[in-house]
C-alpha cells in the first residue's frame, strides 16, 4: 500500500473517531504558572489545553499574528515556510509520511477551537512589476471593526502591508515589495512588524519596525499622514543596514538594550490602540512600551515609558499589547521571559503575571502575540520553535 493511501486510512479513522464534537467538547483545563507583586486582585486563568481543533492533516508553524473579530472567532497568521520536510511529509510528492500538509496563512477558528476558514499565498494578491505583493515571511496580523484583515511581513524585501476582505479578497495594499527609502519616506515602507486600522478615522497604523524604526500612518485612500519616533520625535534613527534575519532578533550587537534611548530600538514590534485611545508602541529591544496621547489634529503626544525587565538581554521583552473587556487591565507578552505580564491600565502599575519559558500548557518559547475576547479569554501565539496557539479561559478576578 502507498504512504498516499496510508495517509487516506489514518485520515479516514481519525476524522471516524472524532465525529462526536459534542462528546469531546468540555475543555481539558490546566493551571498556568503564576505571579503576583502586590495586594490588588488580578484576573486568573487556565489554559485550555485542547485548544484548537487543527485538522488531523495539517501542521502549524511559527505563529506570528493574531486577532480577535467581533464574533470573537480567533484569527492566527502562521508561517508554512517555516515547516521542515519532517514536519510535511504528506505534502511530498510522492508523501513520505502520513502526515502532514502545511496549514494556509491565514486561519479562522470559533471560540470553541473548530477551524472555520483558511486562505493565504500569492494567488491571494496582485503582481506589481512581475513582483508578487505576498510577503516572503509574514509577521502582523490586524482584523478591523470593519471586518477586513490586514497582515504584514518581515522578510526578504517585504515593504508592503496588506488589506483583504474575511474571506481572502485583495483589497488594497500599502507599500511596496522589494521597495524602500527610509524613515522618511512617504510612500514606501521597511519591514512593516505590525498594523491598526481605525474605521472611525479611516487611518492606518504600521509599526514600521524591522528595516525602518518609525510609526507611520496612511488614510482610506493611501495617502501618507503622519509619522513619528521615539518619544513622538522625528523619527531620524538609523535604519537597518541589509536584510534582517532571524538571528539578529537575540543579537546583542546593538549593544543591549537601552531603556533611556531617544530611539527606538532595531525592532519597533507593535503598535496598538488601546479602549483609552492612546496608541501603544512596542520598542522590544530597548524593553519598554511607548505610549501616546493623539488629539483630534493628529497631533502625537508622549506620555511616558513602561520599562519590562530592563536587563534583559536576547530576544528582549514587549511584543505585544492588550487589554481586558471592561479597560480595566492591560496584558503586555514578554518574548524572552516567557510570560505574559498583567498591569492596571490606568495607572500601568505592574500587578502580576502568568507564563514561564517551556513547551507545556501555559509555559513560552518565543512568545509573539496576544490578544483577548469580549469574555477576558487571552490568546497567546508563539513564534521560532514555540510555532502554537493557546487559549486562556478567564476565572475570574480576585
Amino acid at each position: 500500500m502507498s504512504y498516499r493511501s496510508l495517509a487516506i486510512c489514518f485520515c479516514a479513522l481519525l476524522i471516524f473517531w472524532g465525529a462526536p464534537e459534542k462528546a469531546a467538547s468540555s475543555p481539558a483545563l490546566v493551571d498556568v504558572p503564576m505571579q503576583q507583586f502586590t495586594d490588588a486582585p488580578i484576573p486568573r486563568f487556565k489554559v485550555d489545553a485542547a485548544w484548537p481543533k487543527v485538522p488531523d492533516d495539517l501542521m502549524i508553524g511559527q505563529v506570528p499574528g493574531l486577532a480577535i473579530d467581533g464574533e470573537d472567532n480567533v484569527w492566527i497568521l502562521q508561517r508554512p515556510n517555516s515547516l521542515g520536510f519532517s514536519d510535511t511529509g504528506l505534502a511530498q510528492e510522492p508523501p513520505i509520511a502520513v502526515c502532514c500538509k502545511p496549514a494556509p496563512h491565514v486561519m479562522r477558528f470559533a471560540p470553541g477551537g473548530a477551524l472555520l476558514d483558511a486562505w493565504g499565498g500569492p494567488a491571494h494578491v496582485p503582481q506589481i512589476g512581475g513582483v508578487s505583493q505576498w510577503p516572503a515571511n509574514v509577521h502582523g496580523l490586524h482584523v478591523g471593526d470593519d471586518n477586513t484583515v490586514w497582515i504584514a511581513g518581515n522578510g526578504d524585501g517585504d515593504h508592503v502591508v496588506l488589506n483583504f476582505t474575511m474571506k481572502g479578497e485583495f483589497i488594497r495594499g500599502f507599500g511596496r515589495r522589494e521597495d524602500s527609502k527610509g524613515n522618511f519616506d512617504r510612500s514606501t515602507l521597511g519591514g512593516p512588524a505590525d498594523i491598526a486600522h481605525s474605521p472611525k478615522t479611516g487611518e492606518t497604523l504600521v509599526a514600521d519596525g524591522y528595516i525602518n524604526k518609525r510609526i507611520l500612518g496612511f488614510d482610506e485612500d493611501g495617502e501618507f499622514t503622519r509619522f513619528w519616533g521615539a518619544y513622538g520625535a522625528s523619527p531620524d534613527a538609523q535604519i537597518r543596514e541589509g536584510t534582517f534575519d532571524q538571528s539578529q532578533a537575540s543579537s546583542d550587537a546593538d549593544g543591549g538594550a537601552n531603556p533611556e534611548s531617544k530611539t527606538f530600538g532595531d525592532i519597533v514590534h507593535c503598535v496598538v490602540t488601546g479602549p483609552d485611545d492612546r496608541i501603544y508602541v512596542c520598542d522590544r529591544r530597548n524593553n519598554r512600551l511607548q505610549v501616546f496621547a493623539d488629539d483630534a489634529s493628529g497631533a502625537i503626544t508622549f506620555v511616558r515609558d513602561i520599562v519590562f525587565a530592563p536587563e534583559t538581554g536576547g530576544t528582549r521583552t514587549v511584543s505585544d499589547v492588550a487589554f481586558s473587556p471592561d479597560g480595566a487591565f492591560m496584558y503586555v507578552a514578554d518574548m524572552m521571559n516567557g510570560q505574559v505580564w498583567i498591569l492596571n491600565a490606568k495607572t500601568y502599575e505592574q500587578l502580576g503575571a502568568i507564563g514561564r519559558n517551556g513547551r507545556y500548557p501555559g509555559q513560552f518559547i518565543w512568545l509573539h502575540s496576544v490578544a483577548v475576547d469580549s469574555k477576558g479569554d487571552l490568546y497567546t501565539t508563539e513564534v521560532a520553535t514555540g510555532r502554537r496557539v493557546q487559549k486562556f479561559v478567564f476565572q475570574g478576578v480576585r
